[in-house]
C-alpha cells in the first residue's frame, strides 16, 4: 500500500506544481512562459524521483507503468494500483489548483488548471504525444534499468531534465502532457475544448508508453554494462 500511496503523493506534487506553474505564468503567452512551466515539470520529477524512487520507483504517470509493465519488472496487479493512485492524485491536485484560482481569478489570466488541449487539430496532438512519450518513457526504461551500467544512479535528474526538453517542444502543441494522470485531473475541472480532446491525452501517451517498451526491449543490454 505505501507504494500505491507514494505514487498517488508524488502525481499530486506532479499536476500540482507543474500545472499551477502553467496556470501562474500564464504559459504560452510569451517564451519566458513556456521556459518557466518547463522547468517547473522537470524539477517537480527530479524532487519526486529523490524523494519516493526507493519506495515506488516514481513513475507518477501511467504512460511509463504500462513501459515498466510490458518490459516485466512489475505485475499486472500493480501496475493496476499504480494507475489508480496515480489518477486519483492527479484530481486531487487538480482540485487544489482550481479552488487556489477560483478564489482569485485575477491571478491567473490562462486556463484555471493547466488543462491540455490539441492546438492544431486531435490528429497533430496525437502525433505529437506519441512521439514525445515514446521518447520520454525510453529515457526512464534506459536510465533506471539495472543492466545500464551506473547510469541508473542518476536517472532522477536524466528523467527530470528530459521532461524539461520535451516540454520545450510539445507545450506550443497540445500544452504537452505525456502523462495520462496528469491531463484526466485538469481536464475534469477546465471542461471544454480540454474534455474533449482527452482522449487524445489518454491514448497517445498510452501507444508511447508501449512503444518505448518494444524499442528498449530491442536494444537494452542483455547483461549489465561495466
Amino acid at each position: 500500500m505505501k507504494k500505491y500511496l507514494a505514487e498517488l503523493v508524488g502525481t499530486f506534487v506532479l499536476t500540482f506544481l507543474g500545472c499551477g506553474a502553467a496556470v501562474s505564468l500564464n504559459c504560452g503567452v510569451d517564451p519566458a512562459s513556456v521556459v518557466g512551466t518547463a522547468i517547473a515539470f522537470g524539477l517537480a520529477v527530479v524532487a519526486m524521483a529523490y524523494t519516493i524512487g526507493g519506495i515506488s520507483g516514481c513513475h507518477i504517470n501511467p504512460a511509463i507503468t504500462l513501459g515498466v509493465l510490458l518490459t516485466g519488472r512489475m505485475s499486472v496487479s500493480d501496475a493496476i494500483g499504480y494507475w489508480v493512485a496515480q489518477v486519483i492524485g492527479a484530481i486531487l491536485a487538480a482540485a487544489v489548483l482550481f479552488g487556489i484560482v477560483a478564489t482569485s481569478p485575477g491571478l491567473a489570466a490562462g486556463t484555471t488548471t493547466g488543462a491540455n488541449a490539441c492546438a492544431a487539430g486531435q490528429v497533430n496532438g496525437f502525433i505529437v504525444e506519441l512521439v514525445l512519450t515514446t521518447l520520454f518513457v525510453l529515457v526512464v526504461l534506459g536510465a533506471t534499468s539495472k543492466t545500464n551500467g551506473a547510469t541508473n544512479n542518476f536517472a532522477g535528474l536524466a528523467i527530470g531534465l528530459s521532461l524539461i526538453l520535451i516540454h520545450l517542444v510539445g507545450i506550443h502543441y497540445t500544452g504537452t502532457s505525456v502523462n495520462p494522470a496528469r491531463s484526466i485531473g485538469p481536464a475534469l475541472f477546465e471542461g471544454g475544448k480540454a474534455l474533449a480532446d482527452l482522449w487524445v491525452f489518454i491514448v497517445a501517451p498510452l501507444a508511447g508508453g508501449a512503444l518505448a517498451a518494444l524499442v528498449w526491449k530491442i536494444i537494452h543490454p542483455a547483461k549489465e554494462v561495466k
